[in-house]
């Protein structure tokens, strides 16, 4: 029996039938105080009872039931510093945020802040990775592809220098192989997916979920080696008023205001956001801009309808609107007159994207809940690349309707099935300036229309009181050209003792190429396009297995981690740029393709003035092509990170420093080409380094006192 087909019966036989063993009775929640910062070594426990448990470094806690849980309301005792609060819990099935008192803040004013900016999930059954704001001020990021300088599992990677693109890299795959959700939707795909990720200001995240190979089916059925998923931030959450500018050394200047308002039941968040192009700089003298002119404006505004976890409607419903332009290339370009001409060598790119999405749910009771997302996203596109001419229109509609279930003995065991739609539509026109002399063949009219209907379901098993926690999840899928596909995944936690994580994962996933969007330099190259067959889905199966230690010497928390992760592909598109120097042939690849991922990290932190981590990772990433293993390009094999954060006592000042260092990388094959225009085989290494420092302070803005970071940085590439 082939692993591939033991990976589709294996959730389908835990789905049909059910466990005897039935015995898991955790409530899970986290403490934090009046501000919502976790709150370490808390203590909760159950009114009149001696049942409890004490929060971990984040603040999380997993408790069991109490005996009787027949009585409703139950009472909930949280314990911190001398202060002490009692809740209310009427549902023990969700995952419950206890906000104590002021009292507590400003009681231990100096612990509040204990939880390290990056941190694994302690409490779910996939190894998750938490990017929350604390490690975001690290960054001081622009936009989303900035927000992992401090991270080994997620590269950002740009995919066209002058205009800046970027995707965002797991496993040492092209980022079109993760899923990247905002809000559990999939707004970022297609012609979104090109500039979606420098679309997003970090300053309006509040936190960043990471996984690593097979995740849940809920959301579809890519995500194939990894899905990062986004949370903006919320009224009643984020600070009344907020705002903040970011201006780098090219004078690239981006500015953001929000303001978070909530009364009774009812809260909103706006966010706005505009980047404004920076002067013409060429360090290196080769007569093309070191950074394209960067012109943004954007808003984000999102209403929230009461919370998930009570009873009855619960519903938010956002819009979002952006408007870009970049322009890049050589310096005394001037996209007015140049455009389409041999004047100077430019590229432009214009777009505006408006976005609506929302989730209305209802719950019946702790136990069945009902809920549907939908989200719909377009993006009209004018842009040049040299002498070629790009422009394209893309609507994307999205709904996935869901119904969550707990049964079994206790109601421990939690079901989620439900239907999901997807319609897309994408219109590409490519045409040639009457300048262009290279002949290429490709001009025209593309169009590619989806209509995807789909049915999931996954179960979550806890046995043992959590020790072991299993998901086993399965979805089939209809395209509309390419027929039914089945995408099975099974997930597996073992905690041996509360400070060892073992997980393991294993599944499928397909995906239809968007050419285009997906491979700029298709368009930026002079190479000419040959379509050598229809393209089919990419289709592949990933596995893996993690470990994570944690541990304590004196004051120091410390935590090890350990991952390895095997993708092996059915069907796979790479433009063949290696037969031909002249050419980039379209083709499925059908034989062997794999990668190989490795990644070590260990972070400890010391009494909240001294934080470290350092992690390595081993990439191979490969095809059999005629018996030999050929590396794919643009990945290199081994990577070092290096990241320390020092806060002066108060902490009115933080210094943060991070190093990367990336081996040599492979490059496309050009021994065909004329010996002067002949490139190396491989990349030299390199490494990058930046520093920072932050100074905070007071201010009192409408009464309430808002946290102001005075950011100052600068980073080097050697």
């Amino acid at each position: 029996m082939s692993i591939f087909t033991k990976a589709l019966l294996i959730p389908l036989f835990l789905l049909i039938f059910s466990i005897q063993n039935l015995n898991a009775q955790t409530f899970y929640g986290q403490v934090t105080d009046v501000k919502e910062v976790p709150l370490p070594d808390a203590t909760v426990v159950w009114t009149g009872t001696t049942i409890g448990a004490r929060t971990d470094e984040n603040g999380e806690f997993a408790l069991p039931y109490p005996r009787d849980t027949t009585e409703k309301p139950l009472r909930l005792s949280a314990i911190f510093g001398g202060a002490r609060d009692t809740f209310q819990i009427d549902d023990l099935s969700s995952y419950w945020t206890l906000a104590m008192s002021a009292m507590v803040t400003l009681q231990e004013v100096t612990v509040q802040d204990q939880v390290t900016g990056a941190y694994i999930s302690v409490l779910q059954p996939v190894k998750t990775e938490i990017i929350n704001r604390a490690e975001l001020r690290k960054a001081a990021c622009c936009d989303l592809a900035g927000c992992f300088e401090t991270q080994s599992t997620v590269q950002p990677t740009t995919t066209n220098i002058l205009t800046n693109a970027k995707e965002l890299r797991i496993l040492g795959l092209s980022g079109v192989y993760n899923q990247v959700l905002v809000d559990g939707l999939p707004t970022i795909q297609g012609l979104t997916y090109t500039y979606g990720t420098g679309t997003i200001p970090g300053s309006m995240l509040e936190n960043i979920w990471v996984v690593k190979g097979a995740n849940s089916v809920l959301q579809g059925y890519e995500g194939m080696v990894g899905q990062i998923t986004v949370f903006p931030r919320e009224g009643g959450i984020a600070e009344p008023v907020t705002a903040d500018v970011l201006v780098n050394s090219f004078g690239e200047k981006h500015l953001n205001a929000a303001f978070a308002a909530k009364k009774t039941k009812w809260t909103n968040y706006l966010a706005l956001h505009t980047s404004q192009p920076g002067g013409k700089w060429d360090r290196d003298d080769d007569t093309f801009l070191d950074l394209p002119r960067l012109t943004r404006y954007s808003a984000y505004n999102k209403w929230r309808y009461r919370k998930e976890n009570e009873n009855g409607l619960s519903a938010f419903i956002g819009a979002r609107y952006v408007h870009e332009k970049r322009i890049g290339g050589q310096e005394n370009f001037n996209p007015k007159t140049d455009e389409g001409t041999t004047n100077a060598y430019g590229q432009t790119v214009r777009f505006q994207q408006p976005e609506l999405f929302s989730k209305t749910g209802w719950r019946f009771d702790a136990n069945n809940k009902i809920s549907l997302l939908t989200s719909f996203v377009a993006q009209d596109q004018n842009s040049w690349f040299g002498l070629t001419q790009y422009d394209a229109k893309q609507r994307h509609a999205y709904a996935n309707l869901q119904y969550e279930l707990f049964w079994g003995k206790n109601k421990t065991q939690e079901l989620k099935t439900g239907i999901s739609f997807r319609h897309f539509i994408l219109q590409e026109s490519i045409g040639f300036a009457t300048a262009d002399t290279l002949g290429r063949s490709f001009a025209g009219d593309y169009r590619r229309e989806e209509n995807i209907p789909g049915v999931f379901a996954e179960n979550t098993f806890h046995f043992q009181d959590d020790r072991w926690i299993l998901v086993a999840g399965v979805r089939a899928d209809h395209h509309n050209t390419f027929g039914w596909y089945a995408t099975p995944r099974t997930m597996l936690r073992f905690n041996p003792n509360p400070n060892l994580d073992l997980r393991g994962s294993i599944g499928t996933g397909w995906r239809t190429v968007n050419l285009f969007p997906e491979n700029i330099a298709l368009l930026v190259g002079s190479r000419d396009i040959v379509f050598a067959e229809t393209l089919r889905p990419e289709r592949a199966w990933n596995a893996g297995i993690n470990a994570t230690r944690r541990f304590k010497i004196d004051k120091m928390s410390m935590t090890a981690t350990a991952d390895l992760y095997h993708t092996r592909f059915q069907n796979q598109f790479f433009p063949d740029y290696d037969s031909d120097p002249n050419q980039a042939i379209i083709a499925n690849f059908t034989g062997v393709s794999r990668s190989n991922g490795l990644q070590l990290e260990f972070s400890a932190a010391w009494n909240r003035r001294l934080e470290l981590r350092t992690a390595y990772n081993f990439l191979d990433v490969y095809r059999q092509q005629n018996g030999e293993k050929v590396l794919l390009p643009f990945n290199p094999r081994h990577k070092v990170l290096g990241v320390a954060t020092f806060r002066t006592p108060g902490e009115r000042w933080q210094f943060d420093a991070n190093l990367h260092w990336y081996g040599k990388q492979r490059l496309p094959d050009t021994r065909l080409n004329p010996e002067n225009l002949r490139r190396p085989d491989y990349s030299k290494a390199y490494s990058w380094r930046g520093c920072k420092s932050v100074v905070r302070c007071a201010a009192l803005i409408c009464s309430p006192v808002v946290k102001t970071c005075l950011i100052f940085g600068s980073s080097a590439r050697f």
